[in-house]
């Protein structure tokens, strides 16, 4: 008897998925856990695992939306295990040679080379297992034709010749419908610009002693603990201990009502394949260096593997992002609603600044604090970003919390 792969429950609140990339197909045997299909969902892409070990017998919903508790492919149980034998058997002597594999043709390679005459089939491909690319067509027509054999004659001088028009079909527009992550995102962002008053406050930060920590110590916290001593972490504990002194910002509006929230989970912006995700640290008031060193790289290597749980992305209640990592030197972070403060994070760049009356060349890097002016006064965001400043400038003072 078949047996059913179902969508299951991926999160609070959500009831439908969009059906990503088969990564089986029917007819492939498949291992207990072994990831079949990925699913898109409104906070994240996850992988669907096969509960059993066995053969794919039909895929029932290729692609499209799915809602929680459909079915989506029947699988035979064991069947086909079994049957596979190791691959060092060697093949039955009558058996004829393989035929070389047709050079796969992409489609946008397949659409140009209908546009332009040029048989796409007959191409070298550049792309990964040969696969012919549209660059591999537009160099084929752009390529010169052999000219024949002639007497060489003097070189006139020609004026200069206008553009060479496109090559045709290049004047083309995509449309890619958004995946919910995308639509979610977007949704999200558009509410906090139009539901929150934000505003946002500048400061610098001189990253000298925390550079000269790293380097100190670096090389034996990865030793003992397998980690590399990071940036973030620093942050997180600034932050955290920020947080401690001024409530406003670890706090929410509901309705006539504002939260305050006693614990601290801080939300960590992590680029992903389809966009940011924010996955949450608990507790970070709790925890040391190393462990939020291991959440953090926990979490980007889940996110990368689409493998990181909706909970995870949920109930943060302050948002830091690290705009730096792609070169930013400034920004103003949008708010991660209901949460009312953000801090963002920049690109270390060494330039003078004046010391002890003297100019001397510091590696300085931008602060961006946004916040919610309905709870949070521009004094306490001032003092705010201010404290992370100190503390992110003598790093002695998160050992002692001074």
């Amino acid at each position: 008897m078949a047996l059913e792969l179902k969508i299951p429950a991926v999160g609070e609140s959500i009831t439908e998925v969009e059906i990503g990339q088969w990564l089986k197909k029917e007819g492939d045997v498949v291992g207990v856990d072994e990831p079949l299909v990925e699913l898109v969902t409104d906070k994240a892409t996850l992988e669907l695992p096969s509960p059993v070990g066995g053969r794919i017998a039909k895929i029932l919903i290729p692609s499209g939306q799915a809602k929680v508790g459909d079915v989506v492919a029947l699988l035979e149980e064991g069947a086909g295990v079994a049957a596979t034998t190791p691959a060092t058997q060697p093949a039955p002597a009558s058996a004829p040679a393989p035929a070389a594999p047709e050079a796969k043709v992409m489609p946008a390679a397949e659409r140009l080379a209908a546009q332009t005459g040029v048989q796409a089939a007959t191409l070298a491909g550049t792309g990964p297992g040969g696969r012919v690319l549209k660059e591999d067509v537009q160099r084929a027509v752009s390529a010169p034709a052999p000219a024949a054999p002639s007497t060489p004659t003097p070189p006139v001088p020609q004026p200069p010749s206008p553009p060479a028009n496109l090559v045709r079909g290049e004047r083309r527009d995509e449309v890619v419908p958004m995946t919910p992550l995308r639509r979610r995102i977007a949704e999200r962002l558009l509410s906090a610009k139009q539901n929150t008053a934000m505003l946002t406050t500048f400061n610098e930060a001189d990253m000298g002693m925390v550079m000269d920590l790293r380097k100190e110590y670096g090389e034996s916290f990865q030793k003992k603990y397998g980690l590399k001593l990071g940036f973030m972490s620093f942050f997180v504990k600034a932050v955290t201990q920020a947080l401690q002194e001024i409530p406003q910002l670890n706090a929410e509006i509901r309705g006539n009502e504002i939260v305050y929230h006693r614990y601290y989970d801080i939300g960590i912006a992590v680029g992903g394949g389809e966009g940011l995700v924010v996955p949450v640290v608990r507790n970070t008031d709790l925890l040391s260096m190393a462990q939020i060193e291991a959440a953090i790289a926990d979490f980007g290597e889940r996110v990368r593997s689409k493998k990181i749980k909706p909970e995870e992305l949920m109930g943060g209640t302050f948002t830091i992002t690290n705009g730096g990592i792609y070169g930013s030197l400034n920004s103003t972070p949008i708010l991660n609603p209901p949460q009312v403060g953000i801090l963002g994070m920049h690109a270390i760049v060494e330039r003078p600044v004046a010391r002890n009356g003297a100019v001397v060349i510091r590696p300085m890097m931008n602060l961006a604090l946004s916040y919610d002016h309905r709870i949070v006064d521009g004094r306490e965001a001032v003092t705010f970003l201010k404290r992370v400043k100190e503390l992110i400038e003598n790093p002695v003072r998160l050992a002692l919390e001074v």
